[in-house]
């Protein structure tokens, strides 16, 4: 796995003070939510219910790099360099992973419906417990030791992945009192250059802390947030074996799927 495949949960730093509740977190949300129109920007990159986003996301111009200076020192995929097992998070350790076994797959288009071909993508995420394979990870969760959460594939022809994993479980963190994300996977797309990479998170539908996150309704438009939630798919599910889930991603257009912005860690 490269460098990049597995980050730190969002586990906002906070002084010593007085956690706030979750009910003043949701009365914010409701009042951001309140005031945003078709032009807000997707996602509020500074976005006061998610208390670390002002210590997160960029206050200076980015600093542009050359995609050719940079393919100097990064590492170089190619189809030989990507092994097929890789995509397979629930092999590598002695046994078998604790939790609910699924398969996660989509097509990665631009917004002409145009498929996305060799492309690498990375995922991370927690365990059914609810914990990453991270030292920052204080969560008093059972780590598992046959699973790692990472894993990574190429897109084939019709810019389509397909990984076979563990559901994540949903995790407390550190923004407020009670605060728990709701279960999902990060996916890291690395286009044509390492400059070009984008990162964002996939959900599960019916989730109840979807309405409780300040991550996931920094999003204000709803049809911005459906679009990062997987559909149950009983054709792809494996008989005895796995659930299915299906998840698109689109790179460009007015149903692109919402990516990180630049430069943060939201």
């Amino acid at each position: 796995m490269s460098s990049t495949s597995l980050t730190a949960p969002e586990q906002a730093p906070q002084p010593e003070r007085q956690l706030d509740s979750q009910r003043t977190i949701s009365d914010e949300i409701a009042k951001v939510a309140a005031g945003a129109d078709a032009s807000t920007p997707q996602p509020l990159i500074d976005y006061p219910p998610y208390r670390s986003s002002a210590l997160r996301h960029p206050t200076k111009d980015l600093r542009h790099a050359d995609p050719e200076t940079i393919e100097l020192w990064a590492p170089c995929f190619g189809q030989r360099d990507v092994d097929p097992l890789e995509a397979d998070l629930t092999i590598g350790g002695r046994g078998e992973p604790i939790g609910e076994r699924m398969i996660v797959t989509g097509r990665i288009t631009d917004g002409d419906g145009r498929p996305v071909r060799r492309q690498l993508v990375e995922i991370w995420q927690a365990n059914a417990g609810g914990r990453y394979v991270h030292k920052r990870d204080q969560h008093p969760a059972p780590l598992d030791p046959n699973f790692t959460g990472a894993g990574r594939c190429l897109t084939d022809d019709d810019g389509r992945y397909r990984f076979t994993t563990i559901k994540p479980g949903p995790y407390p963190w550190r923004n407020h009192h009670n605060a728990w994300r709701p279960a999902h996977i990060h996916f890291s797309l690395f286009g044509h250059e390492f400059t070009q990479r984008l990162v964002t998170q996939m959900y599960f539908p019916g989730d109840p802390l979807f309405a409780l996150d300040p991550i996931y309704q920094a999003i204000t438009d709803q049809g911005a947030r459906d679009r990062l939630v997987a559909t149950y798919d009983h054709d792809l599910t494996s008989h005895e074996w796995a659930l299915g889930y299906r998840w698109d991603i689109v790179l460009t257009g007015g149903h692109r799927t919402w990516l990180e912005p630049e430069g943060s860690d939201l």
